[in-house]
């Protein structure tokens, strides 16, 4: 599973920006003694620039549109549009039930590449759905970027979708320069 090169520094600012000590429940509904509040990061606009930086060169080459999730995922994709020039593609976690109804707004994902674009990954629920989504719209999707994956060492939440995770930082590069 490829991911971005290690950069402790990154990691270190990350880390002091957006974890948070206390009980937590995910989305997965497992309860946690550590959160990292994504929002915490991303509302800072330099450090937002540097993860979508380390973002880009993981993104697969035959990548057609930047699929972000929300809500984390939004700011992440939209800035990464903007430095690639790719189209963004805004997922909701259900369609709307007024006015066009859609799960994706933006282009159409009928036979187009898209690599989703997420926050932080613990199981992988959420992207999971979007990518099930997404397929029955037609769309090639294969790969997750992501902020955080605080998924087990070694493991692939979402092989049972086939899809291969990507992340800039992992908790175990977290947990290393924590103080």
């Amino acid at each position: 599973m490829p991911a971005a090169a290690p950069d402790p520094e990154l990691a270190r600012d990350v880390d002091a920006a957006c974890r948070l000590t206390g009980e937590f429940t995910l989305r997965s509904g497992q309860v946690a003694t550590e959160y990292f509040d994504k929002y915490l990061f991303e509302a800072q606009p330099a450090l937002l620039a540097r993860v979508v930086a380390r973002m880009e060169p993981l993104l697969p080459a035959d990548t057609e549109l930047l699929g972000g999730l929300e809500l984390g995922g939004v700011p992440l994709a939209t800035v990464l549009s903007a430095r690639t020039s790719l189209p963004a593609l805004f997922v909701r976690k259900e369609a709307k039930r007024y006015g066009t109804c859609k799960l994706a707004e933006g282009p159409d994902v009928a036979g187009r590449r898209v690599t989703l674009v997420e926050d932080v990954i613990t199981t992988g629920g959420a992207v999971r759905d979007a990518t099930r989504a997404l397929r029955d719209a037609g769309a090639i999707v294969e790969t997750v970027v992501c902020a955080i994956d605080r998924s087990p060492a070694d493991s692939n939440p979402l092989a049972d979708v086939g899809l291969e995770v990507r992340p800039v930082l992992t908790k175990a590069q977290l947990d290393a320069v924590h103080g």
